[in-house]
């Protein structure tokens, strides 16, 4: 099992990811559970997955994503695959090393190198207005408690119970 998270520090909202690593960290959790950054970029955080002795079952990501929806929502996505072209592959990866953070880069190269298992699930936050600073708007600091359960019910669960759980809690939905 490995739970990462993507995103920038201090910019707000777009931070939840790296802000909430520490939170994360400190929970109990059963042994194999890993935990860590995914910022590092793309291609070396596939040569990572890929020297793996045993693949990871079940990858959780928790990040910011602007989705329309109201800031602070939590939602809970099931990475179904597929890729575009190779030429918008090859503009992600071009994204990639110039530095630029995104979950969505990091699918679709991990998914063009084959390393998500089928149980690879996204945690995604609504972020309010793009600004730098270290604290949360309001809507996404009262959504932290949500977005700490989201990660625990995605990487602890069974996927058949996730798809199952009352929507008043985050809701999984094809990615």
């Amino acid at each position: 099992m490995f739970i990462g998270t993507v995103g920038y520090h201090f910019l707000r909202d777009y931070s939840v990811g790296p802000a909430l690593l520490p939170r994360l960290r400190a929970q109990a959790w059963p042994d194999g559970v890993v935990i860590d950054e995914l910022n590092w970029g793309p291609i070396a955080i596939v040569q990572n997955f890929e020297d793996l002795e045993r693949p990871y079952d079940r990858v959780v990501i928790l990040t910011a994503r602007e989705a329309g929806r109201r800031a602070g929502t939590v939602t809970l996505r099931h990475w179904r695959g597929g890729l575009p072209d190779a030429e918008a592959i090859h503009a992600r990866v071009c994204e990639a090393v110039t530095g630029v953070i995104s979950a969505d880069n990091l699918l679709l190269i991990g998914e063009h190198f084959g390393i998500w298992p089928d149980e690879t699930l996204l945690v995604d936050v609504e972020p309010g207005i793009e600004e730098a600073g270290e604290a949360f708007t309001p809507a996404v600091e009262a959504a932290v408690p949500a977005v700490l359960d989201a990660v625990r019910r995605a990487a602890l669960w069974p996927l058949d119970r996730l798809v199952t759980a009352p929507l008043h809690g985050p809701e999984l939905e094809d990615a």
